[in-house]
């Protein structure tokens, strides 16, 4: 079959995306949950929910809901911790399978990815024969079900794995984009956040195609100049980025949700040291160095926001770290704000091997990195927490409830 024709013509992007990913590994587990709702996260007032099965969101619980309200939702559901040691196995066997098409892979999370698969075709068939290849095989070796989006560009496919939604697959070819794209609300579009779709609704725009009939220099003077033009775009279904292979590891972290909302600096900062510790540690580790560090802060109301900033030389030193994540929270000029969750992540990761290191003149024959290889040392010998820096020995309390490891 040439690639080029029938169903798909025009079309060499894949989206997949797992359904309820760490919900439905869960059921694989527990047979006698199918059909049933079941709810992946914390237990308790403290507890948020990570995932739901669609039996569970039928009553209207979606992730990030605190497990307490959907419990009220849904009374008959099964509220299971999770396992992310198990979800990142089933994610790396998935992720090997779409390897086996195509090189060309970008993984976004766990759960989905995009493919390119221009190169596949002779051998497979077009797009939407290879998205129905990809189905099945993840369903027979993984007892899970994917959604698929079969389109020219990213942004479309990524449309088209929501609309198939849950266990299908949607092809857009580039004749019917517009058509599919027009009357999508205006949220359906990248870069649109809860702000700039209450600016683009003030001005009377709620569909996408409301926006792509406006022209491209009121969009510019309503959310700026780079944010109106890539709008705009989207609206006409234009966008040039092409799927870029990465490594599957591209950033490594940790996150904690107090026990209690806290509204003292010093212990954030506190917690914010023990978390770019454990980051360094998984650098070291893996043999990665971190271009950019980021936090998250979730206040009391759910509100997250993030902040990063990349750095003049990659480093894995649990200090550097800290003190760059120290600087993002302070810069937010937090006013004894209520905060429910702090985070640290090392990302744009580089090989340790290859990446430059930063020479100090006057810098002592041992420096911070060797104290932190020594506390590594030390750890595998007596365990974790063995060297620990002496602001983290004394803790007020013990209150956290969860610590979340990012890989």
């Amino acid at each position: 079959m040439t690639p080029s024709r029938g169903r798909a013509e025009g079309c060499s992007v894949l989206h997949v995306d797992m359904d309820a990913f760490f919900a439905s590994v869960e059921v694989r587990r527990h047979p006698e949950l199918a059909g049933t709702p079941v709810v992946v996260g914390g237990a308790g007032n403290r507890g948020v929910v990570t995932s739901a099965t669609y039996e569970a969101r039928a009553y209207g619980v979606h992730a990030a809901m605190p497990t307490a309200r959907a419990l009220r939702l849904c009374p008959t559901a099964t509220v299971l911790p999770g396992d992310v040691a198990l979800y990142a196995e089933v994610s790396r066997s998935v992720m090997a399978l779409f390897r086996s098409i195509t090189p060309l892979v970008e993984p976004l999370s766990l759960d989905e990815a995009f493919l390119d698969v221009s190169g596949a075709g002779r051998r497979l068939g077009d797009a939407a024969e290879i998205g129905e290849y990809l189905r099945a095989r993840v369903f027979d070796e993984q007892g899970i079900t994917c959604s698929v989006g079969v389109a020219g560009t990213k942004f479309v496919a990524k449309l088209a794995s929501t609309r198939a939604k849950p266990d299908g697959l949607l092809v857009v070819r580039p004749a019917e984009v517009i058509d599919f794209l027009h009357p999508l609300p205006v949220g359906a579009l990248w870069g649109v956040g809860a702000k700039t779709e209450e600016v683009l609704l003030r001005l009377g725009l709620r569909t996408v195609g409301d926006l792509a009939h406006v022209p491209a220099r009121t969009l510019q003077r309503a959310v700026g100049p780079a944010a109106g033009s890539h709008l705009h775009d989207l609206a006409w279904g234009r966008d040039p980025r092409r799927v870029v292979p990465d490594e599957p590891e591209r950033s490594t972290g940790h996150e904690e949700t107090f026990g209690t909302d806290v509204d003292d600096p010093a212990v954030v900062h506190r917690e914010l040291l023990r978390l770019a510790e454990r980051t360094a540690g998984r650098l070291r580790a893996g043999g990665w160095l971190a271009r950019t560090v980021s936090i998250k802060v979730r206040f009391a109301d759910f509100t997250t926001i993030t902040r990063s900033r990349t750095l003049g030389v990659p480093t894995d030193v649990g200090q550097e770290l800290y003190e760059t994540a120290r600087a993002l929270f302070d810069a937010l000029g937090l006013d004894r704000a209520r905060i429910r969750l702090v985070g640290v992540r090392a990302e744009r990761l580089v090989d340790a091997g290859s990446a430059p290191r930063q020479l100090e003149l006057g810098a002592r024959e041992h420096g911070r990195r060797d104290a932190e290889l020594a506390a590594d040392r030390a750890a595998r010998r007596f365990g974790a927490g063995a060297v620990r820096p002496a602001t983290l020995l004394h803790r007020d309390g013990d209150r956290r409830v969860r610590d979340h490891p990012r890989g």
